[in-house]
């Protein structure tokens, strides 16, 4: 009876060439799941870095121990790897990513809904409209970055005007002013709302401008009479779309 030789690979020499093939795999595959915008699965891994798919998925499986306990972790997802952020700091990532939460109070409100329609706006026309002193309102939306400087206005005293900004289109999930929502106003209410002053550069032609009353106090001064105010119900109007936006 013939004994029959049979030739094995010795398990050590096996387990030797694995290890070596992850040390010198370990940066290509870590670089690659890095930069990669989806999951990639062992054999795109395996082509990418030139080696075979059991060496690669040797050094997978070291580079996901390595980062097990760090804030970045490998993560199997969608028929492949890729890196992400640990649960455990979804809190700092999200405070880093997602908007800030605020409520704005209801005047805050009125003076944003003014600043986005009519930008850019002066405080004072801003107060014209409302009725009441802005002061703390403006710098609540300063303070929150919704609003921001627009440069100086060339009339008489070249007051300060207001825009909004970049943070106020993301907050509300828009992309220009110009999906805000039309500003509805009570009926018979003229569209002009004497609010010529607003127009920004470049705008199109004005109405006509209201005669100066001869009669009241300090006719014959050249001033004009003050803008005429926004109802409460146009601006209460103007609320209830930008809480629409804001949900």
């Amino acid at each position: 009876m013939t004994d029959i030789a049979e030739t094995t690979v010795e398990p050590s020499d096996e387990a030797f060439a694995i290890d070596e093939a992850v040390e010198s795999l370990r940066r290509p595959v870590e670089a690659v799941l890095f930069v990669a915008s989806e999951a990639l699965s062992i054999k795109q891994l395996a082509k990418l870095v030139g080696a075979g798919e059991i060496e690669v998925a040797a050094t997978v499986q070291t580079i996901e121990a390595e980062y097990a306990d760090r804030g970045i972790v490998l993560r199997e997802v969608a028929g492949g790897y890729r890196f992400a952020t640990s649960p455990l700091a979804r809190e700092a990532v999200e405070a880093y990513l997602l908007p800030p939460k605020h409520t704005l109070s209801v005047p805050a409100l009125e003076a944003l809904a003014i600043v986005a329609h009519l930008q850019p706006v002066t405080k004072s026309e801003i107060e014209s409209i409302r009725g009441v002193n802005s002061d703390s309102v403006v710098s609540t939306l300063l303070d929150r970055n919704l609003i921001e400087e627009g440069g100086r206005k060339d009339v008489v005293g070249r007051p300060m005007t207001y825009q909004t900004t970049k943070v106020f289109l993301e907050s509300f999930g828009l992309n220009s002013t110009d999906d805000l929502p039309p500003l509805e106003l009570e009926p018979g209410q003229p569209l002009e709302l004497n609010l010529l002053n607003l127009q920004a550069p470049g705008a199109a032609a004005p109405l006509e401008e209201p005669a100066l009353d001869e009669s009241a106090d300090g006719a014959g001064s050249g001033e004009q009479s003050a803008p005429a105010d926004v109802t409460y119900e146009a601006i209460a109007a103007e609320e209830a779309a930008f809480d629409d936006l804001a949900d």
